[in-house]
This record gives C-alpha cells, structure tokens and sequence, in this order.
C-alpha cells in the first residue's frame, strides 16, 4: 500500500505588489549603512538573479490560518470527499498567524486546529496538528501523512502549506522583496496500487554548521526598529550550500524511487529563486553526465514570489488545473518533488501519478 493525492487547492492573495512598490524603501546592509544602489538598480538586479518583478501579499484582514483554510477547502471540493472522513490534518508554516501591522506570532491553538474548527469538523478523532521545517514544510508534511498511512495510521490526510511572509520581513532590507504569502493544499488517501502514488521520499537536517543559514534578526535600521526581529538569511551560504546538497538528495531519492534519470517527466522545486533552483537542477543532471531538459522544471516565482511551504503545492494545483499551458502532468508521469530550507532542511519525494 501507499498514498495517493486524490484532491488539490491553493489561495493565492489577490494584492499584486510588483517591484516598483519598493521604490521608494530605504534599503540599508547588516552594518548599518543605506546602499548606495538606487531602488530601481536594486530591483533589476532582484529580478535578474531571483526571477521576482511580481509577488503576492495577503489582504490587512487575513492570517495564514485564512489563506490555509481557503486552499483546503478547495483541496476538499476537488476531491470530492467529506471532510468528517479526514484523520489527520496537517498545517506546515512557520510564523503562525501574524496579523497586519505587527510580527507577533499566533500559534495557539494550531493552525491546523484553527483549521479544522472553521471547516465545522465534529470528528474528534480528526488530528490537527502543525509542522514546522523551515520552507521544506509542506513535503515533511507529506511525508509523514504517507507514513501514516502506510502504517495503517490513517486511510486519509490533509495537508496545507500557507504563510504570510509579508508580515515578517524587514522593510531596510532588500531581501524582503523576495518574500510572498500564499497557500496550497492537498488530500492524500491511502492506494492499494503501489505503482502510483508515493514511491520514495527522503529528509535531512543540516544542523552543525548550517543551522543559522536563516533566522530571526534585528532590523537592519537599528534607530527605527531596536528590538524587534525578522526573517534573515545568509543568502549566498544558501545557495552554496542547496547546490550540492538538494541534488544529492534529490539522485538519492530518485535512485530508492526504482525510477532511472530518463523517466522523470517534471521536477517540482520550492519555488526560492530562479537562477539557485536551475543551478541545483543541471547539477542534478550533471550528477548523471546529461544536460537539464527543457520544460522539466516549472517555475511561478516571477509572479507569486516565495511564500515558503505555499510554493510547492501551489504550483502543483496550478498545474493539474491546466492555469501552466506550458506544463501539464498527466497519468503515468513520475514526478520528483524537492525543497531546502530553514534548518537548514532538505526534503524530497517522488511521485507516480
């Protein structure tokens, strides 16, 4: 036995915020200095190495227990099951609820329970419960629904990625132009054919050395904001280190996954940035001395930003909902699935649809 996803849904929020919104920022670097780059320099140069010119924020009224809500409620329409069925519910974020206005994180009771309180569940043997793994979030949920269900645990999950990462970005520094809110979902079911569904899947923490990668900081602008934290990265540490270490993972669970290099119909990275994910796919391919395809890897990031968990799931319903008409996935396609993140965190799984 294995697990299948038999429904899909996202939210993605309706404010566009394009790269002039920042123009007038006042952009400063960790030492406290402003940049000396003008804004708009700035920005072309984001949208070079990122691929970003669009993203998307969550209205002044939502947290991302709505925009999660949303996406599972579509996940569940497409799906077409009744949601006292679900056994489990699983909320990958990060922040939790944040409102407008503030940083200060909301996450009790669970996102997953804010959940299942608002789709009016009365099955008390419905668990809710979050997962927090940095943006490789959404695939651990995953893959712990599929454990559960393999198990005998669980006959069917869901699971949703959302964040609200516009809440917790610092406006003095530029990387906050990468950030975006948004949601994705998914209903998983256990599948007596297992050549469909899950095949293989695999995580790792990279906690010695790598562990501060990204963490919450002061902002940049010591006067204005003195206590107050934010999302902070070391951004090329990161990309060094998701270079080597994402496509080892990702051959390592293509090669548990039974399926060769040349079966592969799609990849489905965490959406993060452009240039970094087309860098960990051709050396992905490098590792078997072929050159990247095209068409293998589908990208949304230009318009939708990086919402963390969201990217994943999001893109996958923008796809099987044919919104992508260049990319579509259909019966019998393998799809391998893979995301790096605060932890520093790697995950991946392939998938038989």
């Amino acid at each position: 036995m294995t697990s299948k996803i038999i429904g899909v849904g996202n939210y993605i929020p309706p404010e566009t915020i394009t790269n002039l919104f920042f123009d007038k920022h006042h952009f400063i670097n960790k030492n406290g200095e402003s940049l000396k780059e003008a804004n708009d320099i700035i920005a072309r140069k984001l949208k070079e190495i990122t691929g970003i010119e669009e993203r998307r924020y969550a209205s002044e009224q939502q947290v991302t227990s709505d925009l999660g809500l949303i996406a599972a409620q579509r996940a569940i329409e497409n799906s077409k099951i009744d949601p006292e069925t679900l056994d489990y519910i699983i909320f990958a974020h990060n922040f939790g609820d944040v409102r407008f206005g503030t940083v200060q994180s909301d996450s009790v009771p669970s996102l997953a329970s804010r959940v299942k309180h608002l789709l009016k569940i009365k099955n008390n043997f419905c668990v809710a419960y979050d997962v927090l793994f940095g943006c490789p979030g959404w695939i651990e949920g995953v893959i712990q629904a599929n454990a559960f269900i393999r198990s005998g645990i669980a006959k069917r999950c869901l699971v949703i990625g959302a964040e609200t990462l516009s809440r917790v970005v610092d406006i003095h520094d530029r990387d906050s132009m990468i950030y975006a809110d948004g949601a994705g979902a998914v209903i998983m079911e256990i599948s007596e054919d297992d050549d469909q569904g899950i095949q293989s899947h695999l995580s790792a923490s990279y906690t010695l050395n790598e562990k501060d990668y990204l963490f919450f900081g002061k902002s940049y602008n010591n006067e204005s904001c003195p206590d107050t934290k934010y999302i902070k990265m070391e951004g090329r540490k990161i990309y060094e280190f998701a270079l080597v270490n994402v496509a080892d993972a990702m051959k390592k669970c293509l090669e548990a996954s039974g399926y060769s290099i040349d079966q592969l119909d799609k990849i489905i990275i965490h959406q993060a940035n452009e240039k970094m994910d087309e860098a960990i796919v051709k050396r992905f391919y490098q590792l078997y001395d072929l050159p990247m395809p095209e068409n293998i890897m589908p990208m949304v990031i230009d318009k939708l930003g990086n919402s963390s968990v969201a990217t994943i799931p999001t893109l996958l319903t923008m796809i099987l909902n044919g919104e992508l008409p260049s990319h579509e996935i259909k019966e019998g396609h393998v799809v391998l699935f893979a995301s790096v993140g605060a932890g520093m965190n790697i995950n991946s799984f392939v998938y038989k649809f």
